[in-house]
C-alpha cells in the first residue's frame, strides 16, 4: 500500500495543470482585454469625464483578471512544490513548504482581490446603489481573513 499511496501523490498533477491552465487563460485573457481598450482608447482620440469613470473601470477590472490569474498561478506553483517538487524554482516570497504556507499566500491574495472588487464598484457608483452594505461586506472578510492570517502566524511563532 505505501508504494501506491507515494505514487498516488502524483494524482494532484491535475490540480496542478487545471490552476496552471486557468492562470493562463485569465492572463491571457486580460492581456487582450487591456490591448482592446487601448485600441479603444487611441481610436477614440478623447475621453469625456465619464469615459475616464468607465476606462478607469476598465482597466481595474483588468487588473482583476490578473490577480485571479496570478492566484491560480500560486496554487498551481504551491501545489506542485508541497506534492511533487519541493526544489522549484521561485522567488523567496513564494517559496512554500506547508499547506498552511499555500493557504496563508492565498488568503493575502483574496484579500487584495476584494479589495479590488470594491474599488471597482467605488469607481462606478451611481449614488443609488447601497454601497455601504457592500462596503461592510468587504471589509468583515478581509478583516476576518486578517485575523487568520495573524493567528496563523503568531502559532507558527511560537
Amino acid at each position: 500500500m505505501r508504494p501506491v499511496l507515494g505514487h498516488a501523490r502524483y494524482l494532484v498533477m491535475i490540480a496542478v495543470i487545471g490552476a496552471l491552465v486557468a492562470a493562463v487563460c485569465l492572463l491571457l485573457y486580460g492581456f487582450l482585454e487591456g490591448g482592446k481598450l487601448v485600441w479603444y482608447l487611441l481610436e477614440k482620440g478623447e475621453i469625456s469625464r465619464k469615459g475616464a469613470k468607465e476606462m478607469a473601470l476598465e482597466f481595474i477590472e483588468i487588473i482583476d483578471l490578473f490577480l485571479m490569474g496570478t492566484v491560480f498561478y500560486i496554487v498551481s506553483v504551491g501545489l506542485y512544490s508541497l506534492f511533487i517538487d519541493a526544489g522549484v524554482p521561485t522567488p523567496d516570497w513564494l517559496k512554500i513548504r506547508t499547506l498552511d504556507d499555500l493557504k496563508n499566500k492565498l488568503v493575502a491574495v483574496v484579500i487584495v482581490v476584494l479589495a479590488v472588487v470594491f474599488l471597482g464598484q467605488a469607481v462606478t457608483w451611481d449614488g443609488v446603489r447601497d454601497l455601504m452594505g457592500l462596503g461592510v461586506g468587504i471589509a468583515a472578510v478581509i478583516a476576518a481573513l486578517t485575523w487568520f492570517l495573524s493567528v496563523k502566524s503568531s502559532k507558527t511563532d511560537k
